[in-house]
C-alpha cells in the first residue's frame, strides 16, 4: 500500500533541489526509496551530494531521520514509513 511522507531538505540538498520539502508517494514505504525519489529531484551532478556513487548509499553523505530519530538506531535505509511520517535529510560537510 503506498503512503505519503513528507521530506524536509535542509542545506545543500534544499539549495540543488529548489525545494524546501516534498511529499513523496512511496510505493515500497522505506527509507531508501524516499532517498531514490529525491536523488531524483536533484542535478545529475549533485547526486553525488546526496549518494556516494562508489557505496551507492547516502549514509556517508547525509544525517537522515524519520520523525525526529536517526535511522542507525532503526532500521538503516529499510526503515519503514507510514503515511505522514516526516523524513529529513541534513548533509554531512566533509572538510579535507
Amino acid at each position: 500500500m503506498a503512503v505519503n511522507v513528507d521530506v524536509k531538505l535542509i542545506g545543500a540538498f534544499r539549495v540543488f533541489s529548489g525545494k524546501d520539502s516534498v511529499v513523496l508517494k512511496l510505493e515500497k514505504p522505506v527509507v531508501g526509496e524516499a532517498v531514490e525519489k529525491i536523488a531524483e529531484f536533484l542535478p545529475s551532478e549533485s547526486k553525488r551530494m546526496l549518494i556516494d556513487p562508489e557505496l551507492d548509499d547516502p549514509r556517508p553523505n547525509a544525517l537522515i531521520l524519520v520523525n525526529g530519530k536517526e535511522i542507525s538506531v532503526l532500521e538503516g535505509l529499510e526503515t519503514k514509513v507510514k503515511e505522514g511520517d516526516r523524513i529529513i535529510l541534513i548533509p554531512i560537510s566533509h572538510g579535507g
